[in-house]
């Protein structure tokens, strides 16, 4: 048993002082049991873990990498990391999940019965730690005939609504939700679909994108009208209209510029060249993507995915005699192949026990089935195809090693070389493997022929392609680029694809009654005392380290950074990624607030042109842009509170405070906090398996209304009779029925939270820390907090909540850690 607070000290002395790398291992990936007990003190004892899972199932085959040799590839984050869920999943005893991170489903059938069970395995699924993806396009449109009551149908915002919602749902209590909807660029309700995200109280649970066709942008270019269509793929549709192309595209542009959504994918490209669709009549044709846009997936298909550390293998680096290590990146990426196979089969067995715990549940079976179903589908796709999702990260601090600019034209023909290199070598350990071990069930190199990408990999290696020809590959596609937040603040380096962010910022330390040497560079606005210290980007403060210089503009660094970087070369430097990528790439092209809709147009025509399977452009402060002119209206509305029903749904809480054991009761109203309850835990015993219950409120009889709490199942129910009186305390009882009525009134919940952290009361301090450390849990991610300025790097409008923890986006200093 390991504590928090020495996992935490351990991590930062493993991670050399670096606080926000230290918490996001504890907090995200350390081993910790149902108790939140924590069982891995440092990444090192985790690395031994999964080095001993994945060696299990190399015994099972032939030329086994030791459980050493794989050790040694992920000991300190430098070569190979598996990426997210395989790190917090692999070898956990604890949690019955699956090491996939994300999964496309099938598009929902047109019907009431086909929309809900699309519903529910999306449920299903992200209470597992997946994300979801699916595409619409399916739903007719708004105002067609139904065979139901209603007569016609709502269309597809209603139901878009819904598979928001219900994301948004499943992602409290510290399950995680993700959920991308994409549609057809020719189905007829497209305008009601880019517009939705203009009223900033809809979807907000989802991203939304755009499947783009070459007949549409074709249209665009020639200036001539576009078909819209229902069924969008018919030839013989029963509902059709002509547009006006550009009309329809500069809608589009507009939406993309005003708010960074929707996202754009160039969908022939993506069809055409990523190497799944060649077995489309297997059931593995492409039709939505994950929710970060990097894995264009079939219907219950999934990604798993694991990066390379390009770093690791610059020679010298920030010297004038830096080299590349070419060979060792080819013999590296083999062995993340086989690593990369090795986690289909630990996927597989997550699903197998994902299964029994379904066979075992008590609900009926035909309660069941559609998530049994979904297991059964997902494991059929991962045994046939054993797609894989192997990456790189570090890119831009790799191209600083090397002394190359981010976005100069030999960063774009290096950047080539790392993906070519990469990827030939994760083909040529598939087909070794395919000899090895098989190959993946349904390979056909008929069906491959001609086709467009994997010519180009057979071009560039004859062997693979003879390979190949003899026993076939053992996976059905292998590569992409996927966004690698949390995995590069444990590399310490960029991020993915993309440049850095920031070189140098602040970062403030709190000053207490023994930091008596301690310099006073701030003071907040409750009196705390603050010293300053300058941070700088890990890469950058390597270089200082080597050259003895300071000057940012001495450095390999300088206007290389993410809004230094010109938008051409950017687009550039993508598509000559993606010429040697199997699927996508998830990277964003950064453009100055002032930036017009024909350069964003310009940026998206380029990116179809030069065979990108989507780009995403994001324009400086356009997000914040939209929510700073929501907040200034001054005017004071006054809102009345919803009915309480006679019983509201709860979750428990159990949390501790300077050793005090705390029970809080949260009654929830349509999923959000509307009631609060609670006290020390030594008054009222509920056991800490039992996460949820129910509290009825009964007719008033003095001047209290009271309260009763039922909580358990299956013949196992307890109720708790006048629970706000057994926590006997009137004043804790009068601080709940405050913060109550805030939120029943609509109180934003992240301001309520601000302000009992404000609390310094001697007798209510820990009641008020406790009650907002349990409510910002049920802040949305992506909120932006009261405060606008980030106290470290001073940067404006960067912060924002993740995880019930404030976050800026441009230093990415947590105020958890």
């Amino acid at each position: 048993m390991i504590k928090f607070d020495d996992a935490i000290k351990q991590s930062l002395e493993y991670f050399d002082g670096d606080d926000l790398a230290a918490n996001v291992f504890v907090t995200k990936y350390a081993l910790t049991d149902k108790n939140g007990v924590i069982h891995e003190a440092t990444p090192d004892d985790m690395h031994r873990r999964l080095a001993k899972e994945y060696a299990r199932i190399e015994s099972n085959y032939p030329n086994p990498l030791s459980e050493n040799e794989i050790y040694e590839l992920f000991k300190d984050f430098k070569y190979i990391v598996p990426q997210g869920s395989p790190m917090s999943g692999i070898g956990n005893p604890y949690q019955v999940q699956s090491i996939s991170n994300c999964f496309v489903i099938e598009s929902p059938w047109d019907s009431y019965g086909g929309i809900l069970k699309s519903d529910q395995e999306l449920v299903q699924i992200a209470k597992r730690r997946g994300g979801v993806g699916f595409d619409i396009s399916t739903i007719r449109p708004k105002g067609r005939a139904t065979g139901n009551c209603a007569r016609t149908t709502d269309g597809i915002e209603v139901f878009m609504d819904r598979f928001s919602n219900s994301c948004r749902e499943v992602a409290q209590g510290g399950r995680r939700g993700a959920l991308m909807l994409t549609i057809s660029v020719h189905h007829p309700q497209i305008r009601d679909f880019i517009r939705i995200k203009k009223d900033l109280s809809r979807v907000t649970g989802a991203n939304i994108s755009v499947r783009l066709t070459d007949e549409f942008l074709k249209a665009v270019e020639s200036g001539s009208s576009v078909e819209l269509r229902f069924p969008v793929d018919s030839k013989e549709p029963n509902m059709s209209l002509n547009v006006d192309a550009l009309e329809l595209w500069d809608e589009i542009i507009e939406c993309a510029h005003a708010c960074a959504e929707p996202g754009l994918l160039f969908w022939d490209n993506a069809i055409r060249t990523t190497p799944s669709d060649a077995y489309s009549e297997y059931g593995f044709g492409s039709t939505s993507t994950n929710p970060c846009g990097e894995i264009i997936l079939s219907p219950y298909d999934s990604c798993r995915l694991m990066v390379v550390n390009l770093l690791a293998f610059v020679e010298d680096p920030f010297t004038k005699n830096a080299w590349f290590n070419f060979d060792q990146l080819a013999s590296v990426s083999q062995k993340a192949q086989r690593l990369m196979d090795d986690m289909i089969d630990l996927e597989i067995e997550q699903v197998d026990k994902i299964l029994k715990k379904i066979k075992g549940d008590p609900e009926p079976k035909e309660t069941k089935a559609i998530e049994r179903d979904l297991w059964l589908k997902v494991k059929k796709q991962a045994q046939l195809g054993r797609r894989t999702g192997l990456g790189v990260t570090a890119v831009g601090d790799a191209l600083a090693a090397l002394g190359i600019r981010y976005g100069s034209n030999e960063s774009i023909k290096v950047v080539e070389k790392f993906y070519k290199t990469l990827t030939v070598n994760a083909y040529k350990s598939s087909c070794i493997m395919a000899k090895e071990r098989g190959a993946f069930p349904i390979h056909d190199h008929d069906l491959e022929r001609g086709h467009e990408f994997l010519t180009r990999i057979w071009d560039a290696s004859p062997d693979i392609k003879e390979m190949c020809q003899k026993t076939g590959r053992r996976n059905i596609a292998l590569t992409t680029t996927a966004p690698a937040g949390s995995v590069s603040t444990l590399t310490q380096t960029t991020s993915g694809i993309e440049p850095a962010y920031l070189l140098k910022y602040t970062r403030r330390k709190k000053l207490t009654e023994n930091d008596v040497d301690g310099k006073v560079d701030f003071i907040d606005d409750v009196g705390d005392k603050w010293q300053e210290y300058n941070v700088y980007h890990h890469g950058f403060q390597e270089w200082m380290n080597v050259t003895g210089k300071s000057s940012v503009k001495s450095s390999p660094y300088h206007n290389a950074l993410t809004n230094d970087i010109n938008w051409v070369q950017k687009v550039k430097l993508q598509a000559a990624a993606q010429k040697w990528i199997c699927h996508a790439i998830s990277n964003t092209t950064n453009l100055p607030a002032d930036v017009t809709t024909e350069t964003v147009k310009d940026v998206y025509m380029a990116g179809w042109k030069s065979g990108c399977k989507g780009v995403t452009v994001y324009r400086d402060g356009c997000r914040t842009g939209v929510l700073v002119s929501q907040d200034r209206d001054q005017t004071f509305n006054a809102n009345s509170a919803p009915k309480r029903p006679v019983s509201l749904e709860c979750d428990i809480h159990h949390a501790t405070i300077k050793g005090e054991a705390w029970t809080i009761l949260i009654g929830l109203l349509n999923n959000r906090p509307y009631e609060v309850m609670g006290g020390l835990a030594q008054f009222v015993e509920i056991p800490r398996k039992y996460k949820h219950g129910e509290i009825t409120k009964h007719p008033r009889k003095s001047v209290n209304s009271i309260y009763d709490l039922r909580f358990g199942e299956n013949g196992d129910e307890v109720i708790l009779k006048n629970i706000v009186s057994l926590f006997d305390n009137p004043n804790h009882s009068a601080f709940t029925r405050t913060i109550s009525l805030a939120l029943r009134h609509g109180a934003p919940i992240n301001y309520v939270v601000e302000q009992l952290q404000k609390d310094r009361d001697a007798d209510l301090f820990s009641f008020s820390k406790v009650i907002a450390r349990v409510l910002k849990t049920y802040i949305e991610d992506g909120t932006r907090p009261g405060k606008t300025v980030c106290g470290n790097c001073s940067a404006e409008d960067t912060l924002v909540y993740q995880e019930g923890c404030v976050l800026c986006t441009a230093c990415s200093y947590s105020a958890c850690s």
